[in-house]
């Protein structure tokens, strides 16, 4: 069986810049590069980028158990290196966010990574770039399974786009919530999920009190 867009795979990969591991879903090599993660085999759903896209765009009919390499150019990989996006920042933006910028540390700042090349005076020259942008990249994998239970698809689902699982239940082709005040969030994400799993992504409404005594009346039997 080969993998096809939108399968559901479990796989294990290792990824290296110049000869050095950058990313791995195994325990013994994310210990040697200091990575204190919960290391464990990936699930991602095929071509809808759950992962970087030049490896994505590889898994299309790969078998399973079988070990894959594949080499990663620029363009593939995290493109190179832009000048644009060293700047010079004012320490008090450092200083607003509680941050002691160093000298070759490496921070996150509004979503982005950022290498501090040097500190001087009041002002801090930080590089922007992806730290593997300008590198090619090697990747060997293992495709383990194809996810077929919709439990674990959804679960999948929940873990990349909002890094935390929901109550739910499937039933019907939808996968039903129970926590109303997610209700925006899935009604923007519906029709992407919908592509990606088959499945209806639905929030059940919270009963108004009225509501509830209605389901517990009685109704005495006639005499």
């Amino acid at each position: 069986m080969t993998i096809k867009k939108n399968d559901f795979i479990e796989i294990e990969f290792t990824g290296k810049a110049n000869g050095e591991i950058f990313d791995t879903t195994n325990k013994e090599e994310a210990k040697s590069i200091g990575l204190e993660t919960d290391v464990k085999p990936l699930i991602i759903s095929v071509g809808n980028e759950m992962i970087l896209k030049g490896l994505d765009e590889t898994f299309e009919g790969k078998e399973i158990n079988k070990k894959y390499s594949v080499h990663l150019t620029l363009d593939k990989a995290f493109g190179p290196r832009q000048s644009n996006l060293i700047k010079m920042i004012p320490m008090k933006v450092f200083r607003e966010k509680n941050i002691q910028p160093i000298p070759g540390a490496t921070l996150q700042m509004d979503q982005y990574t950022v290498k501090i090349l040097s500190v001087s005076g009041g002002r801090i020259m930080a590089d922007f770039n992806n730290p593997l942008a300008g590198k090619e990249l090697d990747y060997e994998f293992k495709i383990n399974r194809i996810i077929e239970d919709n439990t674990e698809k959804v679960n999948a689902l929940l873990d990349f786009f909002f890094k935390q699982w929901f109550e739910f239940e499937i039933k019907d082709k939808k996968a039903i919530f129970k926590k109303p005040e997610i209700k925006p969030l899935m009604e923007i994400m519906n029709q992407k999920f919908k592509a990606i799993t088959g499945l209806e992504f639905e929030v059940k409404e919270k009963k108004d009190k009225k509501e509830i005594k209605k389901e517990n009346l009685t109704i005495p039997k006639q005499p």
